[in-house]
Formats: structure tokens, C-alpha cells, sequence
């Protein structure tokens, strides 16, 4: 009955003007004056200008656009590459360079496939078909349950393909797809048949990474680039697991609204991740450092973020925001002095937080790792995809936002340097924030922590402390 009032008042003032609808919605609730603009807005539609419509298009997170970062997953996590999307931007897989135009315009989650078309090999986009693997699945369960076949009566002696190389070559020529390859080679194998359906299946896969890769398009996030990040090169980002990343912003209590202050060795994964969790428009990440040269934060550039949350990503040294007691600016003896690298003799490794909330303290420095590592030749991808133009974050803190930090403090702290003194940079760091605010501090090695979090007690610092040590266990589903 509700939905039929509701149905009849929608259709009474559709073609109404809006003194109107607003007269005939004022008995009803808010959310029906507020459907009524929707539809009306909603039918305004077509008289949009065409700019209107392309910025529109280009600012959906679901699409890729010319010039954003993307995340190739080629043979279901065989490589992870960070590629740019520009219309000569290219990517190897196997011995030959494929060009990513195809993957201009596609929503993230698509899957592409090498095939041989007019133009030569190129990626093609294919939707998978699901009930095809999950009928497949079901039947090998039954042959599983039944058959008795096993492979001990198998000889690996590379006579049991009678399909030659040259005539994988000619079908290729001939515009023969990958799929179909596939087919024949299963076809011409003595063995095959005398396979389990597990090794079937393994046959199968194996022969598909070779002559049909597939390449999914992932969208770059908090989540994803720190698996591709931990999975290839876990020393750039300090070995910092994605289980332990998620902690940090849970510890810390990152919100919308909220004033962070980071202090980040790790790339820029820890950045990109506050900062895509505040969302646009709301609080600010304030990268702190030591000396006069901010850590690089690169990673910041793939996660595709948009003016605003560029514009709430600023840095400012330690110096610029320490206060002395009487609430004037002063520069502390850390800031003259070269930052003690700690490292410990054959520790127990582990990933692990330290966190706690403040009462009200005082602060000392780090400095930027002297040698950056060279890109890795596997991520990289040709000169052209480095042509699109991202804007830039990490710009210098206004004047009036760092007075404004002075006054009433940060709403939170996170500290993810594993190759500097978690104490050292407590202690500096801990005065800046507001009364009762949240911190947390992440390293690779547990004593550092220990240490760190004894020191505290001992100074009636902080309350609340308490050192988690996270762990993550990968399971095999049948």
C-alpha cells in the first residue's frame, strides 16, 4: 500500500515544476522529495554538453582513461605489472611486445587474450564463460570419485606429442586462435587420455599460459598494490603485508575528517592507503620528515586519485612543526642531527604493531634513504606509457594549515620506518598530536617495538599500549 502511494505521488509530479513538487512532497518524507529531484535531474540528461559528458567518463573509477595506472595480472599471478595507459604504451608477455590501446576505455576486471588478428597478435578482450568451467569442475569431481586411472605407466620421454613446432607455427599463421591450438595439441597427445583429471587439468593450464596468455586488468588500490608490492619486492616496502597495512588504518582510527601524520619509508603504499580512505574532500595526510628532502613517495602516483585527494596529500618537515611550551616554533636538536640507523642482529622477524593513545609529550628526526633502487625491468613498460600526466601530490603544507595542526594537534599518528628508531621518532612525534589521539608504529622486527613501547611506560607517555603481532595463512579450496 505504502509503494502504491509512493508510485502515484512519483507519477503525479514527474511532469510538475518544482514549487509544484515541492507542494504536493511536503506531507511525504524527505526521501521522496529527494527521489522526485533525482528523476528530474535524470531527465535533464541529454541536454548535457558533450565535455560535461566526457569529464564525467573520465573521472569513473570502474573505466580506465588514457593516462591512468593500471595493474596487469598476466596468467593468474605468474607477473604483476604497473603499466601507464597511453596510446603507445606497450607491455612484453613472453618474446613479444603487445600494445595496451585495446585496454583503453575497458572496466577494471576484464580479461584480455592474445589473439591472431588481421593486424598481427594483439589483445583481444573475451568474457570467460563461468558455467563452462564450473560444469568442467563438477565433472572431474565425479572422474575423480570414479576412475582408478593413475599415472605410474606414464614415461615422460617427449614422444607423445606428435604435433610439431612447425605446425604450432603454421597454425598461427594461418589465424588459428589459442583456444584452438590448445584443442589440437590435447587431441594429438598419446597420453592424455591415461591422465587423472587432475593432471588434465594441469595439462590444460600449463599449455594455456603458453600459447593463450591472459591478462586481467586490475584496478591499482591500497589492497593490490601492496600484494604486488610484497609478492616481488617485499624490501620496498619494508615487508609490510597487506593484513598488517589494513591493521594500521584500523589501529589509528583513519576517518574521513581526520588530520593524519605519517611518517612513511615505505614507498608511499602507506600514503596512498590513508589517503584513499579518507576519500576526496575530507582531512589531510601530512608527510613529516627530517632534514630538508621529503622520502619519495612514488607509489602515491598509481592509485589514479583525483585533484582533490592530491591536493589533501601535503608534506612539511619536523621542524616547521614542532612547538616549544610556550606554543612558538623552535627547532629541536634532532633536526641538526644525522638519523641513527638501527639495525639488529639477527632478531626475530615478524610484522608487528605498535599502538597506543597520547596524552601530550615532545619529538626527533630521520633522514631520506640515500640510495634509490632502479626500477625493475618486468614492471617496466615502454617509454610511451610514461607520457601521461597524473597530478602531482605531496606538495609543500600552506602556512595556515600548519598553524592550524600547531594549534589543535593531529587527529592521528602512523610511523612505518623500518630502517629508523622507533623510539627516536615516538618521542619527537607524539607532542604534535591532539589529547587522547591514536598511534601506531609498524617494523618489520619485534624488539624495536619492545623497546619502543617500554620507553613509553617508563615516561607515562601514552595508555592504552599494546604490541600485535599479525600472521596470515593462505588456504588451498577444493
Amino acid at each position: 500500500m505504502l509503494f502504491s502511494k509512493i508510485s502515484n505521488k512519483i507519477s503525479c509530479c514527474l511532469n510538475a515544476p518544482l514549487q509544484q513538487t515541492q507542494a504536493i512532497g511536503s506531507t511525504t518524507s524527505v526521501a521522496l522529495f529527494c527521489i522526485l529531484l533525482i528523476l528530474k535531474n535524470h531527465n535533464k540528461g541529454p541536454s548535457m554538453s558533450p565535455n560535461s559528458v566526457q569529464s564525467n567518463s573520465i573521472q569513473n573509477p570502474r573505466v580506465t582513461w588514457e593516462g591512468c595506472s593500471v595493474l596487469l595480472d598476466i596468467n593468474d599471478g605468474d607477473r604483476l605489472v604497473f603499466a601507464r595507459l597511453t596510446a603507445g604504451s606497450t607491455v612484453k608477455i613472453g618474446k613479444k611486445n603487445f600494445s595496451l590501446r585495446p585496454l583503453i576505455g575497458c572496466p577494471f576486471g576484464s580479461s584480455f587474450q592474445i589473439e591472431n588478428r588481421t593486424e598481427g597478435l594483439c589483445l583481444c578482450r573475451f568474457v570467460p564463460s563461468t558455467e563452462e568451467g564450473n560444469n568442467d569442475q563438477e565433472k572431474g569431481g565425479c572422474q575423480i570419485m570414479d576412475e582408478c586411472r593413475d599415472n605410474r605407466a606414464i614415461v615422460d620421454n617427449n614422444e607423445a606429442q606428435t604435433l610439431t613446432s612447425e605446425d604450432i607455427d603454421e597454425m598461427r599463421r594461418q589465424g588459428v586462435k589459442g583456444d584452438e591450438i590448445i584443442e589440437a595439441l590435447i587431441a594429438n597427445s598419446a597420453t592424455y587420455e591415461k591422465k587423472t583429471a587432475f593432471s588434465q587439468e594441469k595439462y590444460r593450464i600449463k599449455k594455456q599460459k603458453k600459447y593463450a596468455p591472459r591478462v586481467l586488468l586490475r584496478r591499482p588500490s591500497a589492497r593490490s598494490i601492496c600484494e604486488a608490492y610484497f609478492k616481488k619486492y617485499p624490501h620496498r616496502i619494508g615487508f609490510l603485508r597487506v593484513d598488517a597495512l589494513s591493521l594500521l588504518l584500523s589501529l589509528a582510527n583513519v576517518t574521513a575528517n581526520s588530520d593524519i601524520l605519517l611518517v612513511d619509508m615505505v614507498g608511499g603504499l602507506l600514503t596512498g592507503a590513508v589517503a584513499e580512505r579518507l576519500g576526496a574532500g575530507t582531512g589531510y595526510v601530512c608527510n613529516t620528515y627530517l632534514g630538508s628532502s621529503p622520502y619519495p613517495v612514488d607509489m602515491v602516483r598509481t592509485f589514479n586519485f583525483d585533484n582533490e585527494i592530491c591536493k589533501r596529500i601535503v608534506r612539511a618537515p619536523l621542524c616547521d612543526l614542532c612547538l616549544d611550551q610556550t606554543g612558538t616554533s623552535e627547532k629541536p636538536d634532532a633536526c641538526n642531527a644525522e638519523l641513527n640507523v638501527g639495525t639488529s642482529e639477527k632478531p626475530d622477524a615478524c610484522n608487528a604493531e605498535l599502538n597506543g593513545q597520547t596524552s601530550s609529550i615532545s619529538m626527533e628526526e630521520m633522514s631520506l634513504p640515500s640510495n634509490h633502487e632502479a626500477a625493475d625491468p618486468e614492471t617496466a613498460v615502454s617509454p610511451q606509457s610514461k607520457m601521461g600526466k597524473t597530478p602531482k601530490a605531496g606538495e609543500k603544507a600552506s602556512e595556515e594549515a600548519i598553524k592550524s595542526w600547531k594549534e589543535n594537534g593531529f587527529s592521528s599518528l602512523i610511523i612505518a620506518a623500518p630502517d629508523a628508531d622507533a623510539w627516536s621518532l615516538a618521542k619527537d612525534l607524539l607532542p604534535l598530536l591532539s589529547y587522547s589521539a591514536p598511534f601506531a608504529i609498524y617494523h618489520q622486527y619485534l624488539q624495536p617495538l619492545a623497546t619502543c613501547m617500554h620507553n613509553l611506560q617508563q615516561g607515562k607517555m601514552a595508555i592504552g599500549l599494546q604490541i600485535s603481532e599479525p600472521w596470515l595463512r593462505e588456504y588451498q579450496v577444493c
